[in-house]
C-alpha cells in the first residue's frame, strides 16, 4: 500500500472526498492537503504543498485535482522532483506511469466522472514504469 498526498481547489473538492474514501478503502494512507469545502480558493495554495510532500518523500505519490486539471499539473510540475501527468482516461493514466514514471497525477473534476476518476487512479497505481530510454531522457530535463 502507498502513502498518497491529495490536494485540490474548490472545483475538485467533491471528487477529492470520493477518491480519498476509495483509496482508504483499498488500504492506502491518504494525506489530505485540502481544500476542505467547495468555497472558492486559489489552487496553487493547495497543489504546491501536495506536490512538495511527494518531492520531500513525506508521501510516495500524489493526486491533484481542479476543474480541468491543467493548472494543477502545471503547478505540481514546477516542484523539483515531480513528474505530474494530466490524466483523462485509463490509457493516459497507464502511459503516464509506464513511460514517464509519474509520481503525481492531475485530473479535472469537470472532465471526468467519479467512476472514471476511480478507474484512472487504480490504473495508474497498478501500472509499472518500463524504464529504459524514457528515464534517460527525463533525467536530462531540468
Amino acid at each position: 500500500m502507498h502513502r498518497i498526498a491529495i490536494g485540490t481547489d474548490h472545483a475538485g473538492y467533491e471528487l477529492k472526498e470520493i477518491l480519498k474514501t476509495h483509496l482508504e478503502d483499498q488500504g492506502h494512507e491518504v494525506d489530505d492537503f485540502g481544500t476542505d469545502s467547495p468555497e472558492s480558493v486559489d489552487y496553487p495554495d493547495f497543489i504546491r504543498p501536495t506536490a512538495e510532500s511527494v518531492a520531500s518523500g513525506e508521501n510516495e505519490l500524489g493526486i491533484v485535482l481542479g476543474g480541468s486539471g491543467n493548472g494543477e499539473a502545471i503547478v505540481a510540475n514546477k516542484v523539483a522532483g515531480i513528474r505530474c501527468g494530466l490524466c483523462w482516461n485509463e490509457t493516459s493514466a497507464r502511459l503516464t506511469k509506464e513511460h514517464n514514471n509519474a509520481n503525481v497525477i492531475s485530473m479535472g473534476a469537470r472532465m471526468v466522472t467519479p467512476e472514471a476518476a476511480k478507474s484512472i487512479v487504480d490504473t495508474w497505481l497498478g501500472a509499472i514504469y518500463e524504464g529504459g530510454r524514457h528515464q534517460t531522457r527525463l533525467d536530462k530535463i531540468e
